[in-house]
């Protein structure tokens, strides 16, 4: 069982077709469909069902799967455990990160890392936060500078960063804009924008409103905050916003007694070994952390 049929395995499993997965692996179909026959002809099992265009994993498969990521995580592991002995930063660090942090929070962070360690070769993963928890989950990121959900259960580690307070926003010429006080459930009957229903975020805004028994009247969403705030700009509707994006194209609503708040931070998995680069980027997040000026 070598690691490059164990590696097509899993791009298979994760995409749910052989073409996609050799374009993932840089690797011809052909090439692709040869590992995993390899990889079937072993263990003497069929590990896909190949129904047409549609790629499903077999009662085998589904039982590998989680076996070969374990393996493959050993294997990293051991090379960072090894790697790390020198002690010197090098090497590749994947960073899983949110659009929005990877716009507002990390260039800073980045651009002192990239000055200080040369030669770390970054790989940023742009990635929702709840699929970048993921990466983390399965070992396919080192670590994830997130919007960080209101629980995080073992293996994974999470530590705040940045407290990001939340506005409710609307256009300069909006109703709700016009008046000097509104109550929360007046806002509730206005169209919204809201974060996608997956996302952290959302459920942090929908627990508010179900709190006082109201429904917002949710018009439209998605997972990207500056296209959340494009449509309340141009008055669409009102949404919830980090404070650090609000400016002349769209004004705080004054809803008295609502506060409302989310942390920023970064995840990682405590079974995992670290690399010097993983841990030297900690360290720049811990300072900003401590010393948040």
């Amino acid at each position: 069982m070598d690691l490059a049929s164990l590696n097509a395995f899993i791009a298979i499993a994760e995409t749910g077709s052989f073409s996609e997965a050799g374009e993932r692996l840089h690797l011809t179909q052909p090439a692709v469909s040869k590992r995993i026959a390899g990889l079937e002809q072993q263990l003497k099992v069929r590990l896909f069902d190949r129904l047409g265009r549609e790629v499903s994993l077999t009662e085998a498969g589904r039982a590998l799967l989680p076996r070969a990521y374990q393996i493959l995580n050993v294997l990293d592991d051991t090379r960072r455990a090894l790697t790390n002995l020198n002690g010197e930063v090098t090497g590749r660090l994947t960073l899983a990160t949110s659009h929005h942090i990877g716009l507002h929070r990390l260039p800073p962070l980045l651009r002192a890392f990239t000055r200080a360690y040369p030669q770390v070769a970054l790989d940023i993963q742009f990635l929702d936060s709840e699929v970048a928890y993921e990466e983390i989950l399965h070992g396919r990121a080192e670590l994830a500078v997130i919007t960080l959900a209101p629980e995080t259960h073992a293996p994974v580690k999470a530590v705040p960063v940045w407290d990001d307070p939340l506005d409710f926003v609307a256009a300069p010429e909006h109703p709700l804009a016009r008046n000097k006080a509104v109550s929360l459930a007046e806002v509730a009957h206005h169209a919204a924008v809201f974060p996608g229903d997956n996302t952290f975020t959302h459920h942090i805004v929908q627990g508010l409103f179900e709190a006082q028994g109201l429904t917002p009247n949710i018009a439209m969403s998605t997972n990207y905050l500056e296209t959340i705030k494009m449509m309340v700009s141009i008055g669409l509707a009102w949404s919830v916003l980090p404070r650090t994006m609000l400016d002349d194209q769209v004004v705080r609503l004054p809803i008295s007694g609502v506060q409302l708040n989310r942390q920023l931070g970064y995840i990682l998995h405590t079974e995992r070994t670290l690399s010097n680069a993983a841990k030297a980027f900690m360290q720049l997040l811990d300072q900003q952390r401590d010393d948040p000026a």
